[in-house]
């Protein structure tokens, strides 16, 4: 079987009609090939079934349309055959016709749906060209023509046909060529009132939804994305470093930006709690942790640029101050981010962990941050021993800061007075008191606030110095000042009264104030600086003379440049020249007075402080190992370096502090072991254990030569130039200083327990000029070291205790006879009795007589004659004269 062509505008019958038909129906395809609109033909199915339509023909013979593809006719159950030739042509003419008035009206409103279906008569009837004549007469199954139809409108009239159709016997169905616009896409019918009625329901139903449900949506996603955050603020935790004196009890001071003292709520008694609950959130172990209208009111003042507004509970407030990542800023979005929070940690925490951190936080005005802290500033008392008035007073206070830390200033009191009665009618209400207790509560006034300084006198210097040696173990000023650190330092109380003391008692009445005085006691076995003089006031002065200060040592070097020499393997048998005047390397030196000894040993050399000697003797060790021991005993190298190589170095041209030097001092003390000098004794910090704070002492010479050292000084406090640092019920040990000029005068001494250096000088480094003193370190300094060592013997109950015996016991040689005008007082404790003789290692000089007699260990017992001169005086602190200065 042949495939048969199918066109847009007709369809090969296959129906076994005459010729003169066949050749009338290629007239009639031929004319519907110019059509504008295509129709597709189909046959009866089982005839295409039979006869299948070729996809290569079609595309051969079908033209392409400009008005688009022609949907596909649904093939429609075949008509009879054997119908009327005339009846078949009327049929194709009234179809042509239809087809050229669709064509015609392209791009123009398509007719009512009613008259197009009017021109086009649906499945038979009477007048129906297509319906069969007769029921005896079959129609073929490729006789069937299509016929075009107008499409529906998409209204109800579609299925309405559609119904009429299937209720037709032998009609035939027909499909519709969907009409299109001049676009090409299909026209949209108009539509009706109803629709749009539906239509405004929806659309107002969705802005419904978006103003009730959107905000819903909105502060559930936002609630859920808004984290509580892991870490507090700096300030939350911040606490005030606290400084305790060297019990470990006694406060110091406490340091930071604001006072702040953590308690738990255990320690804050109920009513006191209940009377913050009654100042600011009576709900608050009831609600959720938020107030809506509130927080509402709050919102809405911050959008509107209106007046502060109160109303956040305690968990908002405690949320904003403790955490991190809130700020204090006025914004609404701050706002809603500390509600979420609010709302999140009052599920997570329970109310008590809750008002313990606000209780902590919270500002009541005189700087105090915390109810411990208001505690201490409004009534000086810790606040387990506030009573429920006054706790009502300070809850007040929270809303008011300024009025209740002031009640002077104007309508504060009354305020006060209102805004506390309204405290006390809340905890009445809330069950805290009874009525009865409130008619007899008191309003509570607090003490006016003293304005004064935690760093007054010494409290200063103190803290300054610790503060520093806590920067050098590694604390950040931040930990210091913030960390709430418990710092235990080395100062006695007692001790830093009686350095005070000291220097007050002694220094005379017009004293000008360009004068200076250090004070330096360090405990020798340990190094710890037990007490200090830095000046009168540190709020006045932040400079500190004992710590800060470095000036020429003067004489108080020539017992490093000693211990050099023994060290080295001289002994105190060793003589060296001691007369004056001395030229070294082209630099005349003389002693005081130009004083000449000739050949004296070590211990006579050391008694007198005589100047060329200790030149010599430092040319002879060598200046370098000289150097080197002031090092080991604690002054720093680059003090040292510029004048290493000065013959002058023994005279003490360095510049050292009193802390330097009593350090220094110290290891003689400690039979030579040097110990760092340190101000702390241990350092806790907050959920930490205490670092105890402790220097390893090294050993810098032998016993053997901190011996022999310590008794050539014990012959300058016994009969040298330090008689008048002489104690009562002991021996000491020490040397005095005195440089060029006497700007600079120095008393370094020290009994086996204690060590004490004291140093005067001015601040522009003029010639002091002391009324009633000379300017010599034997006078001044030595009597205030004398006044300090004996009351620190009284605070410290020291025992009088021996130094350690010498390799050899000698005299002084070659010493003038000039007897001093303040001889000391003989000591009354036991000394060391003399031992045998002992050789010395070196040939001994012949003994040179001094003018006026000779000399020896003990002191003259004669007193000075009435009216006598200061000569003796002077040599014994003995002036340093030198090119150096």
């Amino acid at each position: 079987m042949s495939d048969k062509p199918v066109n847009n505008g007709d369809a090969n019958l296959s129906a076994g009609g005459d010729g003169s038909r066949r050749e009338q129906d290629e007239d009639d395809a031929a004319t519907r090939d110019g059509r504008d609109d295509e129709v597709t033909g189909g046959a009866d199915e089982d005839a295409a079934n039979e006869t299948p339509v070729s996809d290569s023909a079609a595309d051969e013979e079908t033209p392409a349309d400009d008005s688009g593809p022609a949907e596909a006719v649904e093939e429609t159950p075949a008509a009879d055959a054997h119908g009327k030739d005339d009846e078949r042509d009327e049929d194709d003419r009234r179809g042509d016709t239809h087809e050229r008035e669709l064509a015609d009206d392209n791009g123009e409103k398509e007719k009512d749906d009613d008259a197009a279906a009017a021109k086009t008569p649906l499945n038979g009837g009477a007048d129906d060209p297509l319906s069969p004549g007769s029921a005896d007469k079959p129609v073929p199954a490729d006789a069937t023509k299509p016929v075009i139809i107008p499409p529906d409108d998409g209204n109800d009239d579609k299925d309405d046909r559609a119904g009429e159709a299937e209720d037709r016997p032998q009609g035939v169905r027909l499909a519709a060529a969907s009409r299109k616009d001049q676009a090409g896409k299909p026209e949209k019918g108009p539509k009706k009132p109803q629709d749009r009625r539906i239509k405004y329901a929806r659309r107002a139903a969705y802005v419904l939804g978006v103003l009730v449900l959107l905000p819903i949506i909105g502060f559930i996603v936002v609630y859920l994305m808004t984290p509580v955050p892991s870490s507090a603020q700096p300030t939350a935790k911040a606490q005030q470093s606290v400084f305790y004196y060297s019990d470990g009890k006694t406060v110091i001071a406490r340091t930071g930006a604001f006072d702040r003292r953590p308690v738990d709520l255990k320690t804050v008694p109920p009513q006191v709690r209940d009377a913050v609950i009654s100042a600011e959130n009576r709900s608050f172990y009831s609600d959720s942790g938020v107030s809506v209208k509130g927080s509402a009111r709050a919102v809405w003042a911050t959008l509107t640029g209106g007046s502060m507004q109160g109303g956040s509970t305690i968990t908002q407030q405690m949320v904003r101050n403790y955490y991190s990542g809130l700020s204090q800023q006025r914004t609404a979005g701050r706002k809603l981010k500390e509600i979420m929070i609010a709302l999140k940690v009052s599920r997570e925490k329970n109310k008590d962990w809750i008002l313990q951190q606000y209780l902590n936080t919270i500002y009541f005005g005189r700087d105090a941050y915390g109810i411990e802290s208001a505690a201490q500033a409004y009534y000086g008392k810790d606040v387990q021993e506030l009573t429920p008035a006054e706790g009502a007073y300070l809850a007040a206070a929270i809303q008011v800061p300024t009025y209740a830390s002031d009640p002077t200033l104007p309508g504060a009191r009354s305020y006060m007075q209102s805004r506390w009665q309204y405290v006390v009618s809340g905890m009445v209400q809330m069950g805290a008191v009874t009525p009865q207790q409130a008619a007899t509560m008191k309003f509570p006034a607090p003490a006016k606030q003293k304005a004064k300084s935690i760093y007054s006198g010494d409290k200063g210097y103190m803290v300054s110095l610790a503060k520093a040696e806590l920067r050098r173990m590694g604390y950040t000023d931040n930990q210091i000042n913030m960390g709430g650190l418990k710092v235990r330092t080395t100062f006695n109380k007692d001790l830093m009264a009686a350095a005070r003391q000291a220097v007050k008692q002694n220094m005379p009445t017009g004293t000008s104030k360009k004068i200076l005085t250090g004070l330096v006691s360090v405990d020798p076995d340990s190094g710890e600086v037990n007490a200090f003089y830095g000046g009168k006031n540190y709020v006045d002065v932040q400079f500190n003379n004992a710590f800060d200060a470095k000036v020429q040592a003067g004489s108080g070097f020539k017992p490093y440049v000693l211990a050099a020499a023994l060290a080295d393997g001289e002994s105190l048998n060793t003589y060296v020249d001691g007369s004056s005047p001395q030229t070294f390397a082209g630099v005349a030196l003389h002693n005081d007075e130009n004083e000449n000894f000739g050949m004296v040993n070590l211990v006579t050399a050391t008694q007198d402080s005589i100047n060329t000697a200790y030149v010599n003797l430092g040319q002879k060790v060598g200046l370098s190992k000289v150097v080197s021991m002031a090092e080991k005993a604690g002054i720093p190298d680059a003090q040292l370096d510029p004048h290493k190589d000065a013959a002058t170095l023994p005279l003490g041209v360095a510049d050292v502090s009193v802390e330097q030097q009593a350090a220094g001092y110290a290891t003689f003390a400690s039979e030579g072991v040097y110990h760092a000098p340190h101000v702390i004794k241990s350092v806790t910090a907050p959920g930490s254990k205490t670092r105890k704070v402790t220097e390893d002492g090294k050993r810098v010479f032998s016993t053997t030569v901190a011996r022999d050292a310590t008794y050539a000084m014990q012959k300058v406090v016994d009969a040298g130039t330090g008689t008048n640092a002489g104690l009562p019920d002991r021996n000491a040990a020490g040397k005095t200083g005195t440089t060029s000029d006497g700007k600079q005068l120095w008393f370094n001494g020290f009994i086996p327990q204690l060590t004490a250096s004291v140093g005067i000088f001015r601040s522009d480094n003029k010639p002091l000029s002391i009324p009633g003193y000379s300017s010599y370190g034997g006078d001044l300094p030595a009597r205030i070291w004398r006044s300090y060592m004996v009351q620190a013997d009284q605070v410290l109950d020291l025992q009088p205790k021996s130094f350690g015996a010498p390799s050899v016991y000698t005299g002084g040689s070659g010493r003038s006879t000039t007897v001093p005008v303040n001889p000391r007082p003989r000591p009354t404790g036991s000394r060391p009795g003399s031992p045998p003789p002992v050789v010395p290692t070196h040939p001994i000089p012949p003994p040179i007589d001094p003018p006026g007699g000779g000399g020896g260990e003990d002191p003259p017992t004669n007193p000075p004659p009435t009216g006598g001169t200061q000569r003796g005086l002077q040599r014994h602190g003995h002036r340093i004269q030198h090119l150096y200065g």
